[in-house]
């Protein structure tokens, strides 16, 4: 997909996931597929939604009901993003000197402790997604469970670590064992990203 004065969001190729342990290509490639077709929807509500505004049919139904519609596919497209940005083939090590280690230790207790509730988190019964936030005004971390890409969020708060637990996550290849689809992205986290997203957001 190329950008247009209309269509400014690009798919990122994140083929570099492939041969991922505990991923098979096949579901990774349903995911990608999944995901630029967010990316697709946005450009199209955007586009949609502009020339709308231009005839004046602000308040019809349509306008409405696409402009609800438009955050579920903006952040459909973004939380993949964030996702896959996350993780990488043969997984990178949490560096216990790092920012991010000493504040999780610091808000949870023990590394353990955040571990365990970021995984039960993603146990939680029903689709969405887990995320680590930081809210920076309060400097602190949370674990959170997101339902529907576009309610749930915290305001104003930095997405530092996303898991999908949306079925097409990890049902090619783990069926309903979603324990051992969180354990296979624990394996595949790209602490570096995580470390530097937290650095980028706790700036002074």
């Amino acid at each position: 997909m190329t950008k247009s004065e209309n269509m400014p969001y690009e798919a990122k190729n994140f083929e570099r996931l492939l041969g991922t342990k505990g991923f098979s290509d096949q579901l990774l490639k349903n995911h990608f597929s999944l995901y630029q077709g967010y990316v697709i929807n946005t450009n199209k509500l955007a586009e949609t939604l502009s020339a709308l505004l231009k005839e004046g049919k602000i308040g019809t139904p349509e306008y409405t009901e696409l402009k609800r519609r438009f955050g579920w596919e903006f952040n459909g497209m973004r939380l993949h993003e964030y996702y896959f940005e996350n993780m990488i083939k043969d997984g990178k090590e949490l560096d216990k000197n790092s920012k991010i280690f000493k504040k999780i230790v610091e808000d949870f207790g023990s590394y353990e402790n955040w571990e365990k509730d970021f995984k039960g988190t993603g146990m939680i019964r029903g689709i969405g997604w887990v995320i680590l936030y930081y809210d920076k005004m309060a400097n602190r971390l949370f674990n959170v469970w997101i339902n529907e890409h576009d309610v749930s969020h915290l305001s104003g708060a930095n997405p530092i670590l996303i898991m999908d637990v949306f079925e097409h996550a990890f049902m090619i290849d783990y069926g309903l064992k979603r324990a051992d689809y969180i354990e296979a992205f624990f394996r595949a986290i790209d602490w570096s990203a995580v470390a530097s997203r937290f650095d980028e957001a706790s700036k002074k």
